[in-house]
């Protein structure tokens, strides 16, 4: 390897790449010439000689696929995990547990952060210590609560602040301008909040983190791309992927979906489906739900649904609202009669398929068994014809998609359990569920080609070996936009 590119690391260099020495859709020996962040040719032939001026890049005989693109997940949740604080399983098991890690992490705040920083804690059980209140999390607080405190639900929908987070957010008492805000018996609210992301923003503004280091992870997974399905996603967030990637600390390319956002196509970021959420505690109107899909124009919806209730939901309004191509973000839970109603529409199934090993075990304990077959299906989606991509929904999953993958083809939780054994898929299939468009998720998949963008996962071995043991070990570079942005170390 001959490029400015220390192992392990990013390459800056911008001149054209040529890949020798790898399999392309199981041809052995090929070489892979990159001009202007494109493919310009393909050839089966041994190594040869390169243009002069050409950085090369010995690929060694593994294969080279297109980057990898996770259809559902949300970047900056991902950033901020990284200075939060687990408050659930397993590392958290009960109410001392729990005490013992905020008493931790205030130590650790008292030292280097001023009096109004927030503890920002995720991943909270019920199986903890019960539901979560602002009281509860004063009790549990002792002392220290006086800091304001918000810990996220391990589903990623609710948050709990403490009393001096509420008042942060000017939400000690409940007024009328407030929705998602819980109220308790007592007239105030109890600290729970849904689909708070618009209350943060307004109460803690410039909170945005940086995504270099998100960024650098992803890609030594090979991901090249993402989808930011972040219902809340708008113009500021819109100006923070932009200028991330201006500063060349946002590798991957971006689509987002979210409400108000302006159009973006072409381009390293770029603008989707508008997303509805369709959260079970408090499901819209069908009429309403049905005026949503059809105010979203050409752009298309993409539907948060995670129970069989509002999968008949989405279904329904589907149907009556026509136009799409629309989305199905999650399906958590979906029983053959609902996938008929799903069948004739318009509309791609986006799910999980690294949840069954995540959090399987989890559901076989607290989820109803005459529901667990039908969890995060994928061979059902594939023979109703209904086109199926698959994601991470990180931070609320692991961002990598080669654990995604496995899970997809064993269907087995961390304890060696099965659920759901008919929904398996071969490592192909798998595979294929991250190298769909961006724009058609579930559609054809992307090739490395000649006139192709030059987004590309060079792999340790050849297919027929990495077929077997999926997983990310064996990422040895992560080409985007023809340049270099993970080598691993030899």
């Amino acid at each position: 390897m001959n490029a400015s590119t220390e192992p392990g690391g990013v390459s800056e260099h911008t001149a054209d790449l040529t890949v020798v020495d790898v399999e392309v859709g199981g041809r052995p020996g090929c070489t892979v010439h990159i001009e202007g962040g494109r493919i310009v040719s393909v050839e089966t032939t041994a190594v040869g000689s390169s243009p002069r001026g050409t950085d090369v890049l010995d690929g060694g005989g593994g294969a080279l696929l297109p980057g990898l693109h996770d259809h559902h997940i949300h970047l900056f949740s991902l950033a901020a995990r990284d200075h939060s604080v687990l408050c659930g399983p397993p590392s958290v098991q009960d109410r001392s547990a729990l005490a013992l890690t905020l008493a931790t992490a205030m130590g650790d705040l008292e030292r280097d952060a001023a009096p109004s920083t927030w503890l920002r804690g995720y991943g909270y059980d019920e199986s903890v210590t019960g539901p979560l209140t602002a009281d509860l999390l004063d009790d549990l607080l002792g002392e220290h609560r006086w800091r304001p405190v918000r810990i996220q639900h391990r589903s990623g929908h609710q948050w709990v602040v403490n009393r001096s987070g509420l008042e942060a957010l000017g939400l000690a008492w409940a007024t009328p301008s407030a929705p998602g805000v819980e109220i308790g018996a007592d007239d105030r609210p109890t600290g729970a909040l849904y689909g708070a992301d618009t209350v943060f923003r307004r109460g803690l503004p410039g909170e945005l983190p940086s995504l270099a280091a998100t960024s650098d992870r992803l890609s030594r997974y090979g991901v090249t791309g993402v989808t930011d399905a972040t219902a809340s996603n708008g113009p500021e967030e819109l100006a923070a992927f932009e200028g991330a990637v201006a500063d060349g600390e946002l590798h991957q390319s971006v689509l987002m979906l979210g409400g108000a956002l302006p159009e973006r196509t072409g381009g390293p970021v770029s603008t989707g489906a508008v997303k509805l959420m369709l959260e079970d505690r408090q499901l819209p109107a069908l009429d309403t739900l049905v005026a949503s899909i059809r105010a979203a124009g050409r752009r298309g919806a993409a539907l948060h649904v995670v129970t069989r209730e509002s999968l008949v939901l989405a279904a329904a309004a589907l149907s009556m609202a026509g136009g799409g191509p629309h989305r199905i973000e999650h399906a958590s839970v979906a029983p053959p009669e609902v996938i008929d109603l799903l069948r004739p529409l318009p509309v791609t199934v986006v799910t999980q398929p690294g949840f069954i090993a995540e959090h399987g075990d989890r559901y076989r304990r607290d989820v109803d068994r005459a529901d667990q077959e039908w969890l995060y299906r994928l061979r059902a989606w594939d023979r109703a014809g209904i086109p199926l991509a698959g994601s991470s929904d990180a931070p609320f999953g692991q961002p990598d998609p080669w654990s995604a993958m496995s899970s997809a083809v064993t269907r087995r939780t961390a304890l060696g359990h099965q659920i759901g054994r008919g929904e398996r898929l071969t490592p192909e299939r798998a595979l294929n569920l991250f190298l769909g468009h961006p724009t058609d998720p579930g559609g054809s998949v992307r090739t490395v080609a000649a006139g192709s963008p030059a987004d590309l996962c060079l792999l340790a071995l050849p297919w027929r070996e990495a077929r077997t043991e999926l997983g990310r070990h064996l990422v040895r570079a992560t080409i985007r936009a023809g340049r270099i942005v993970y080598l691993a170390v030899p």
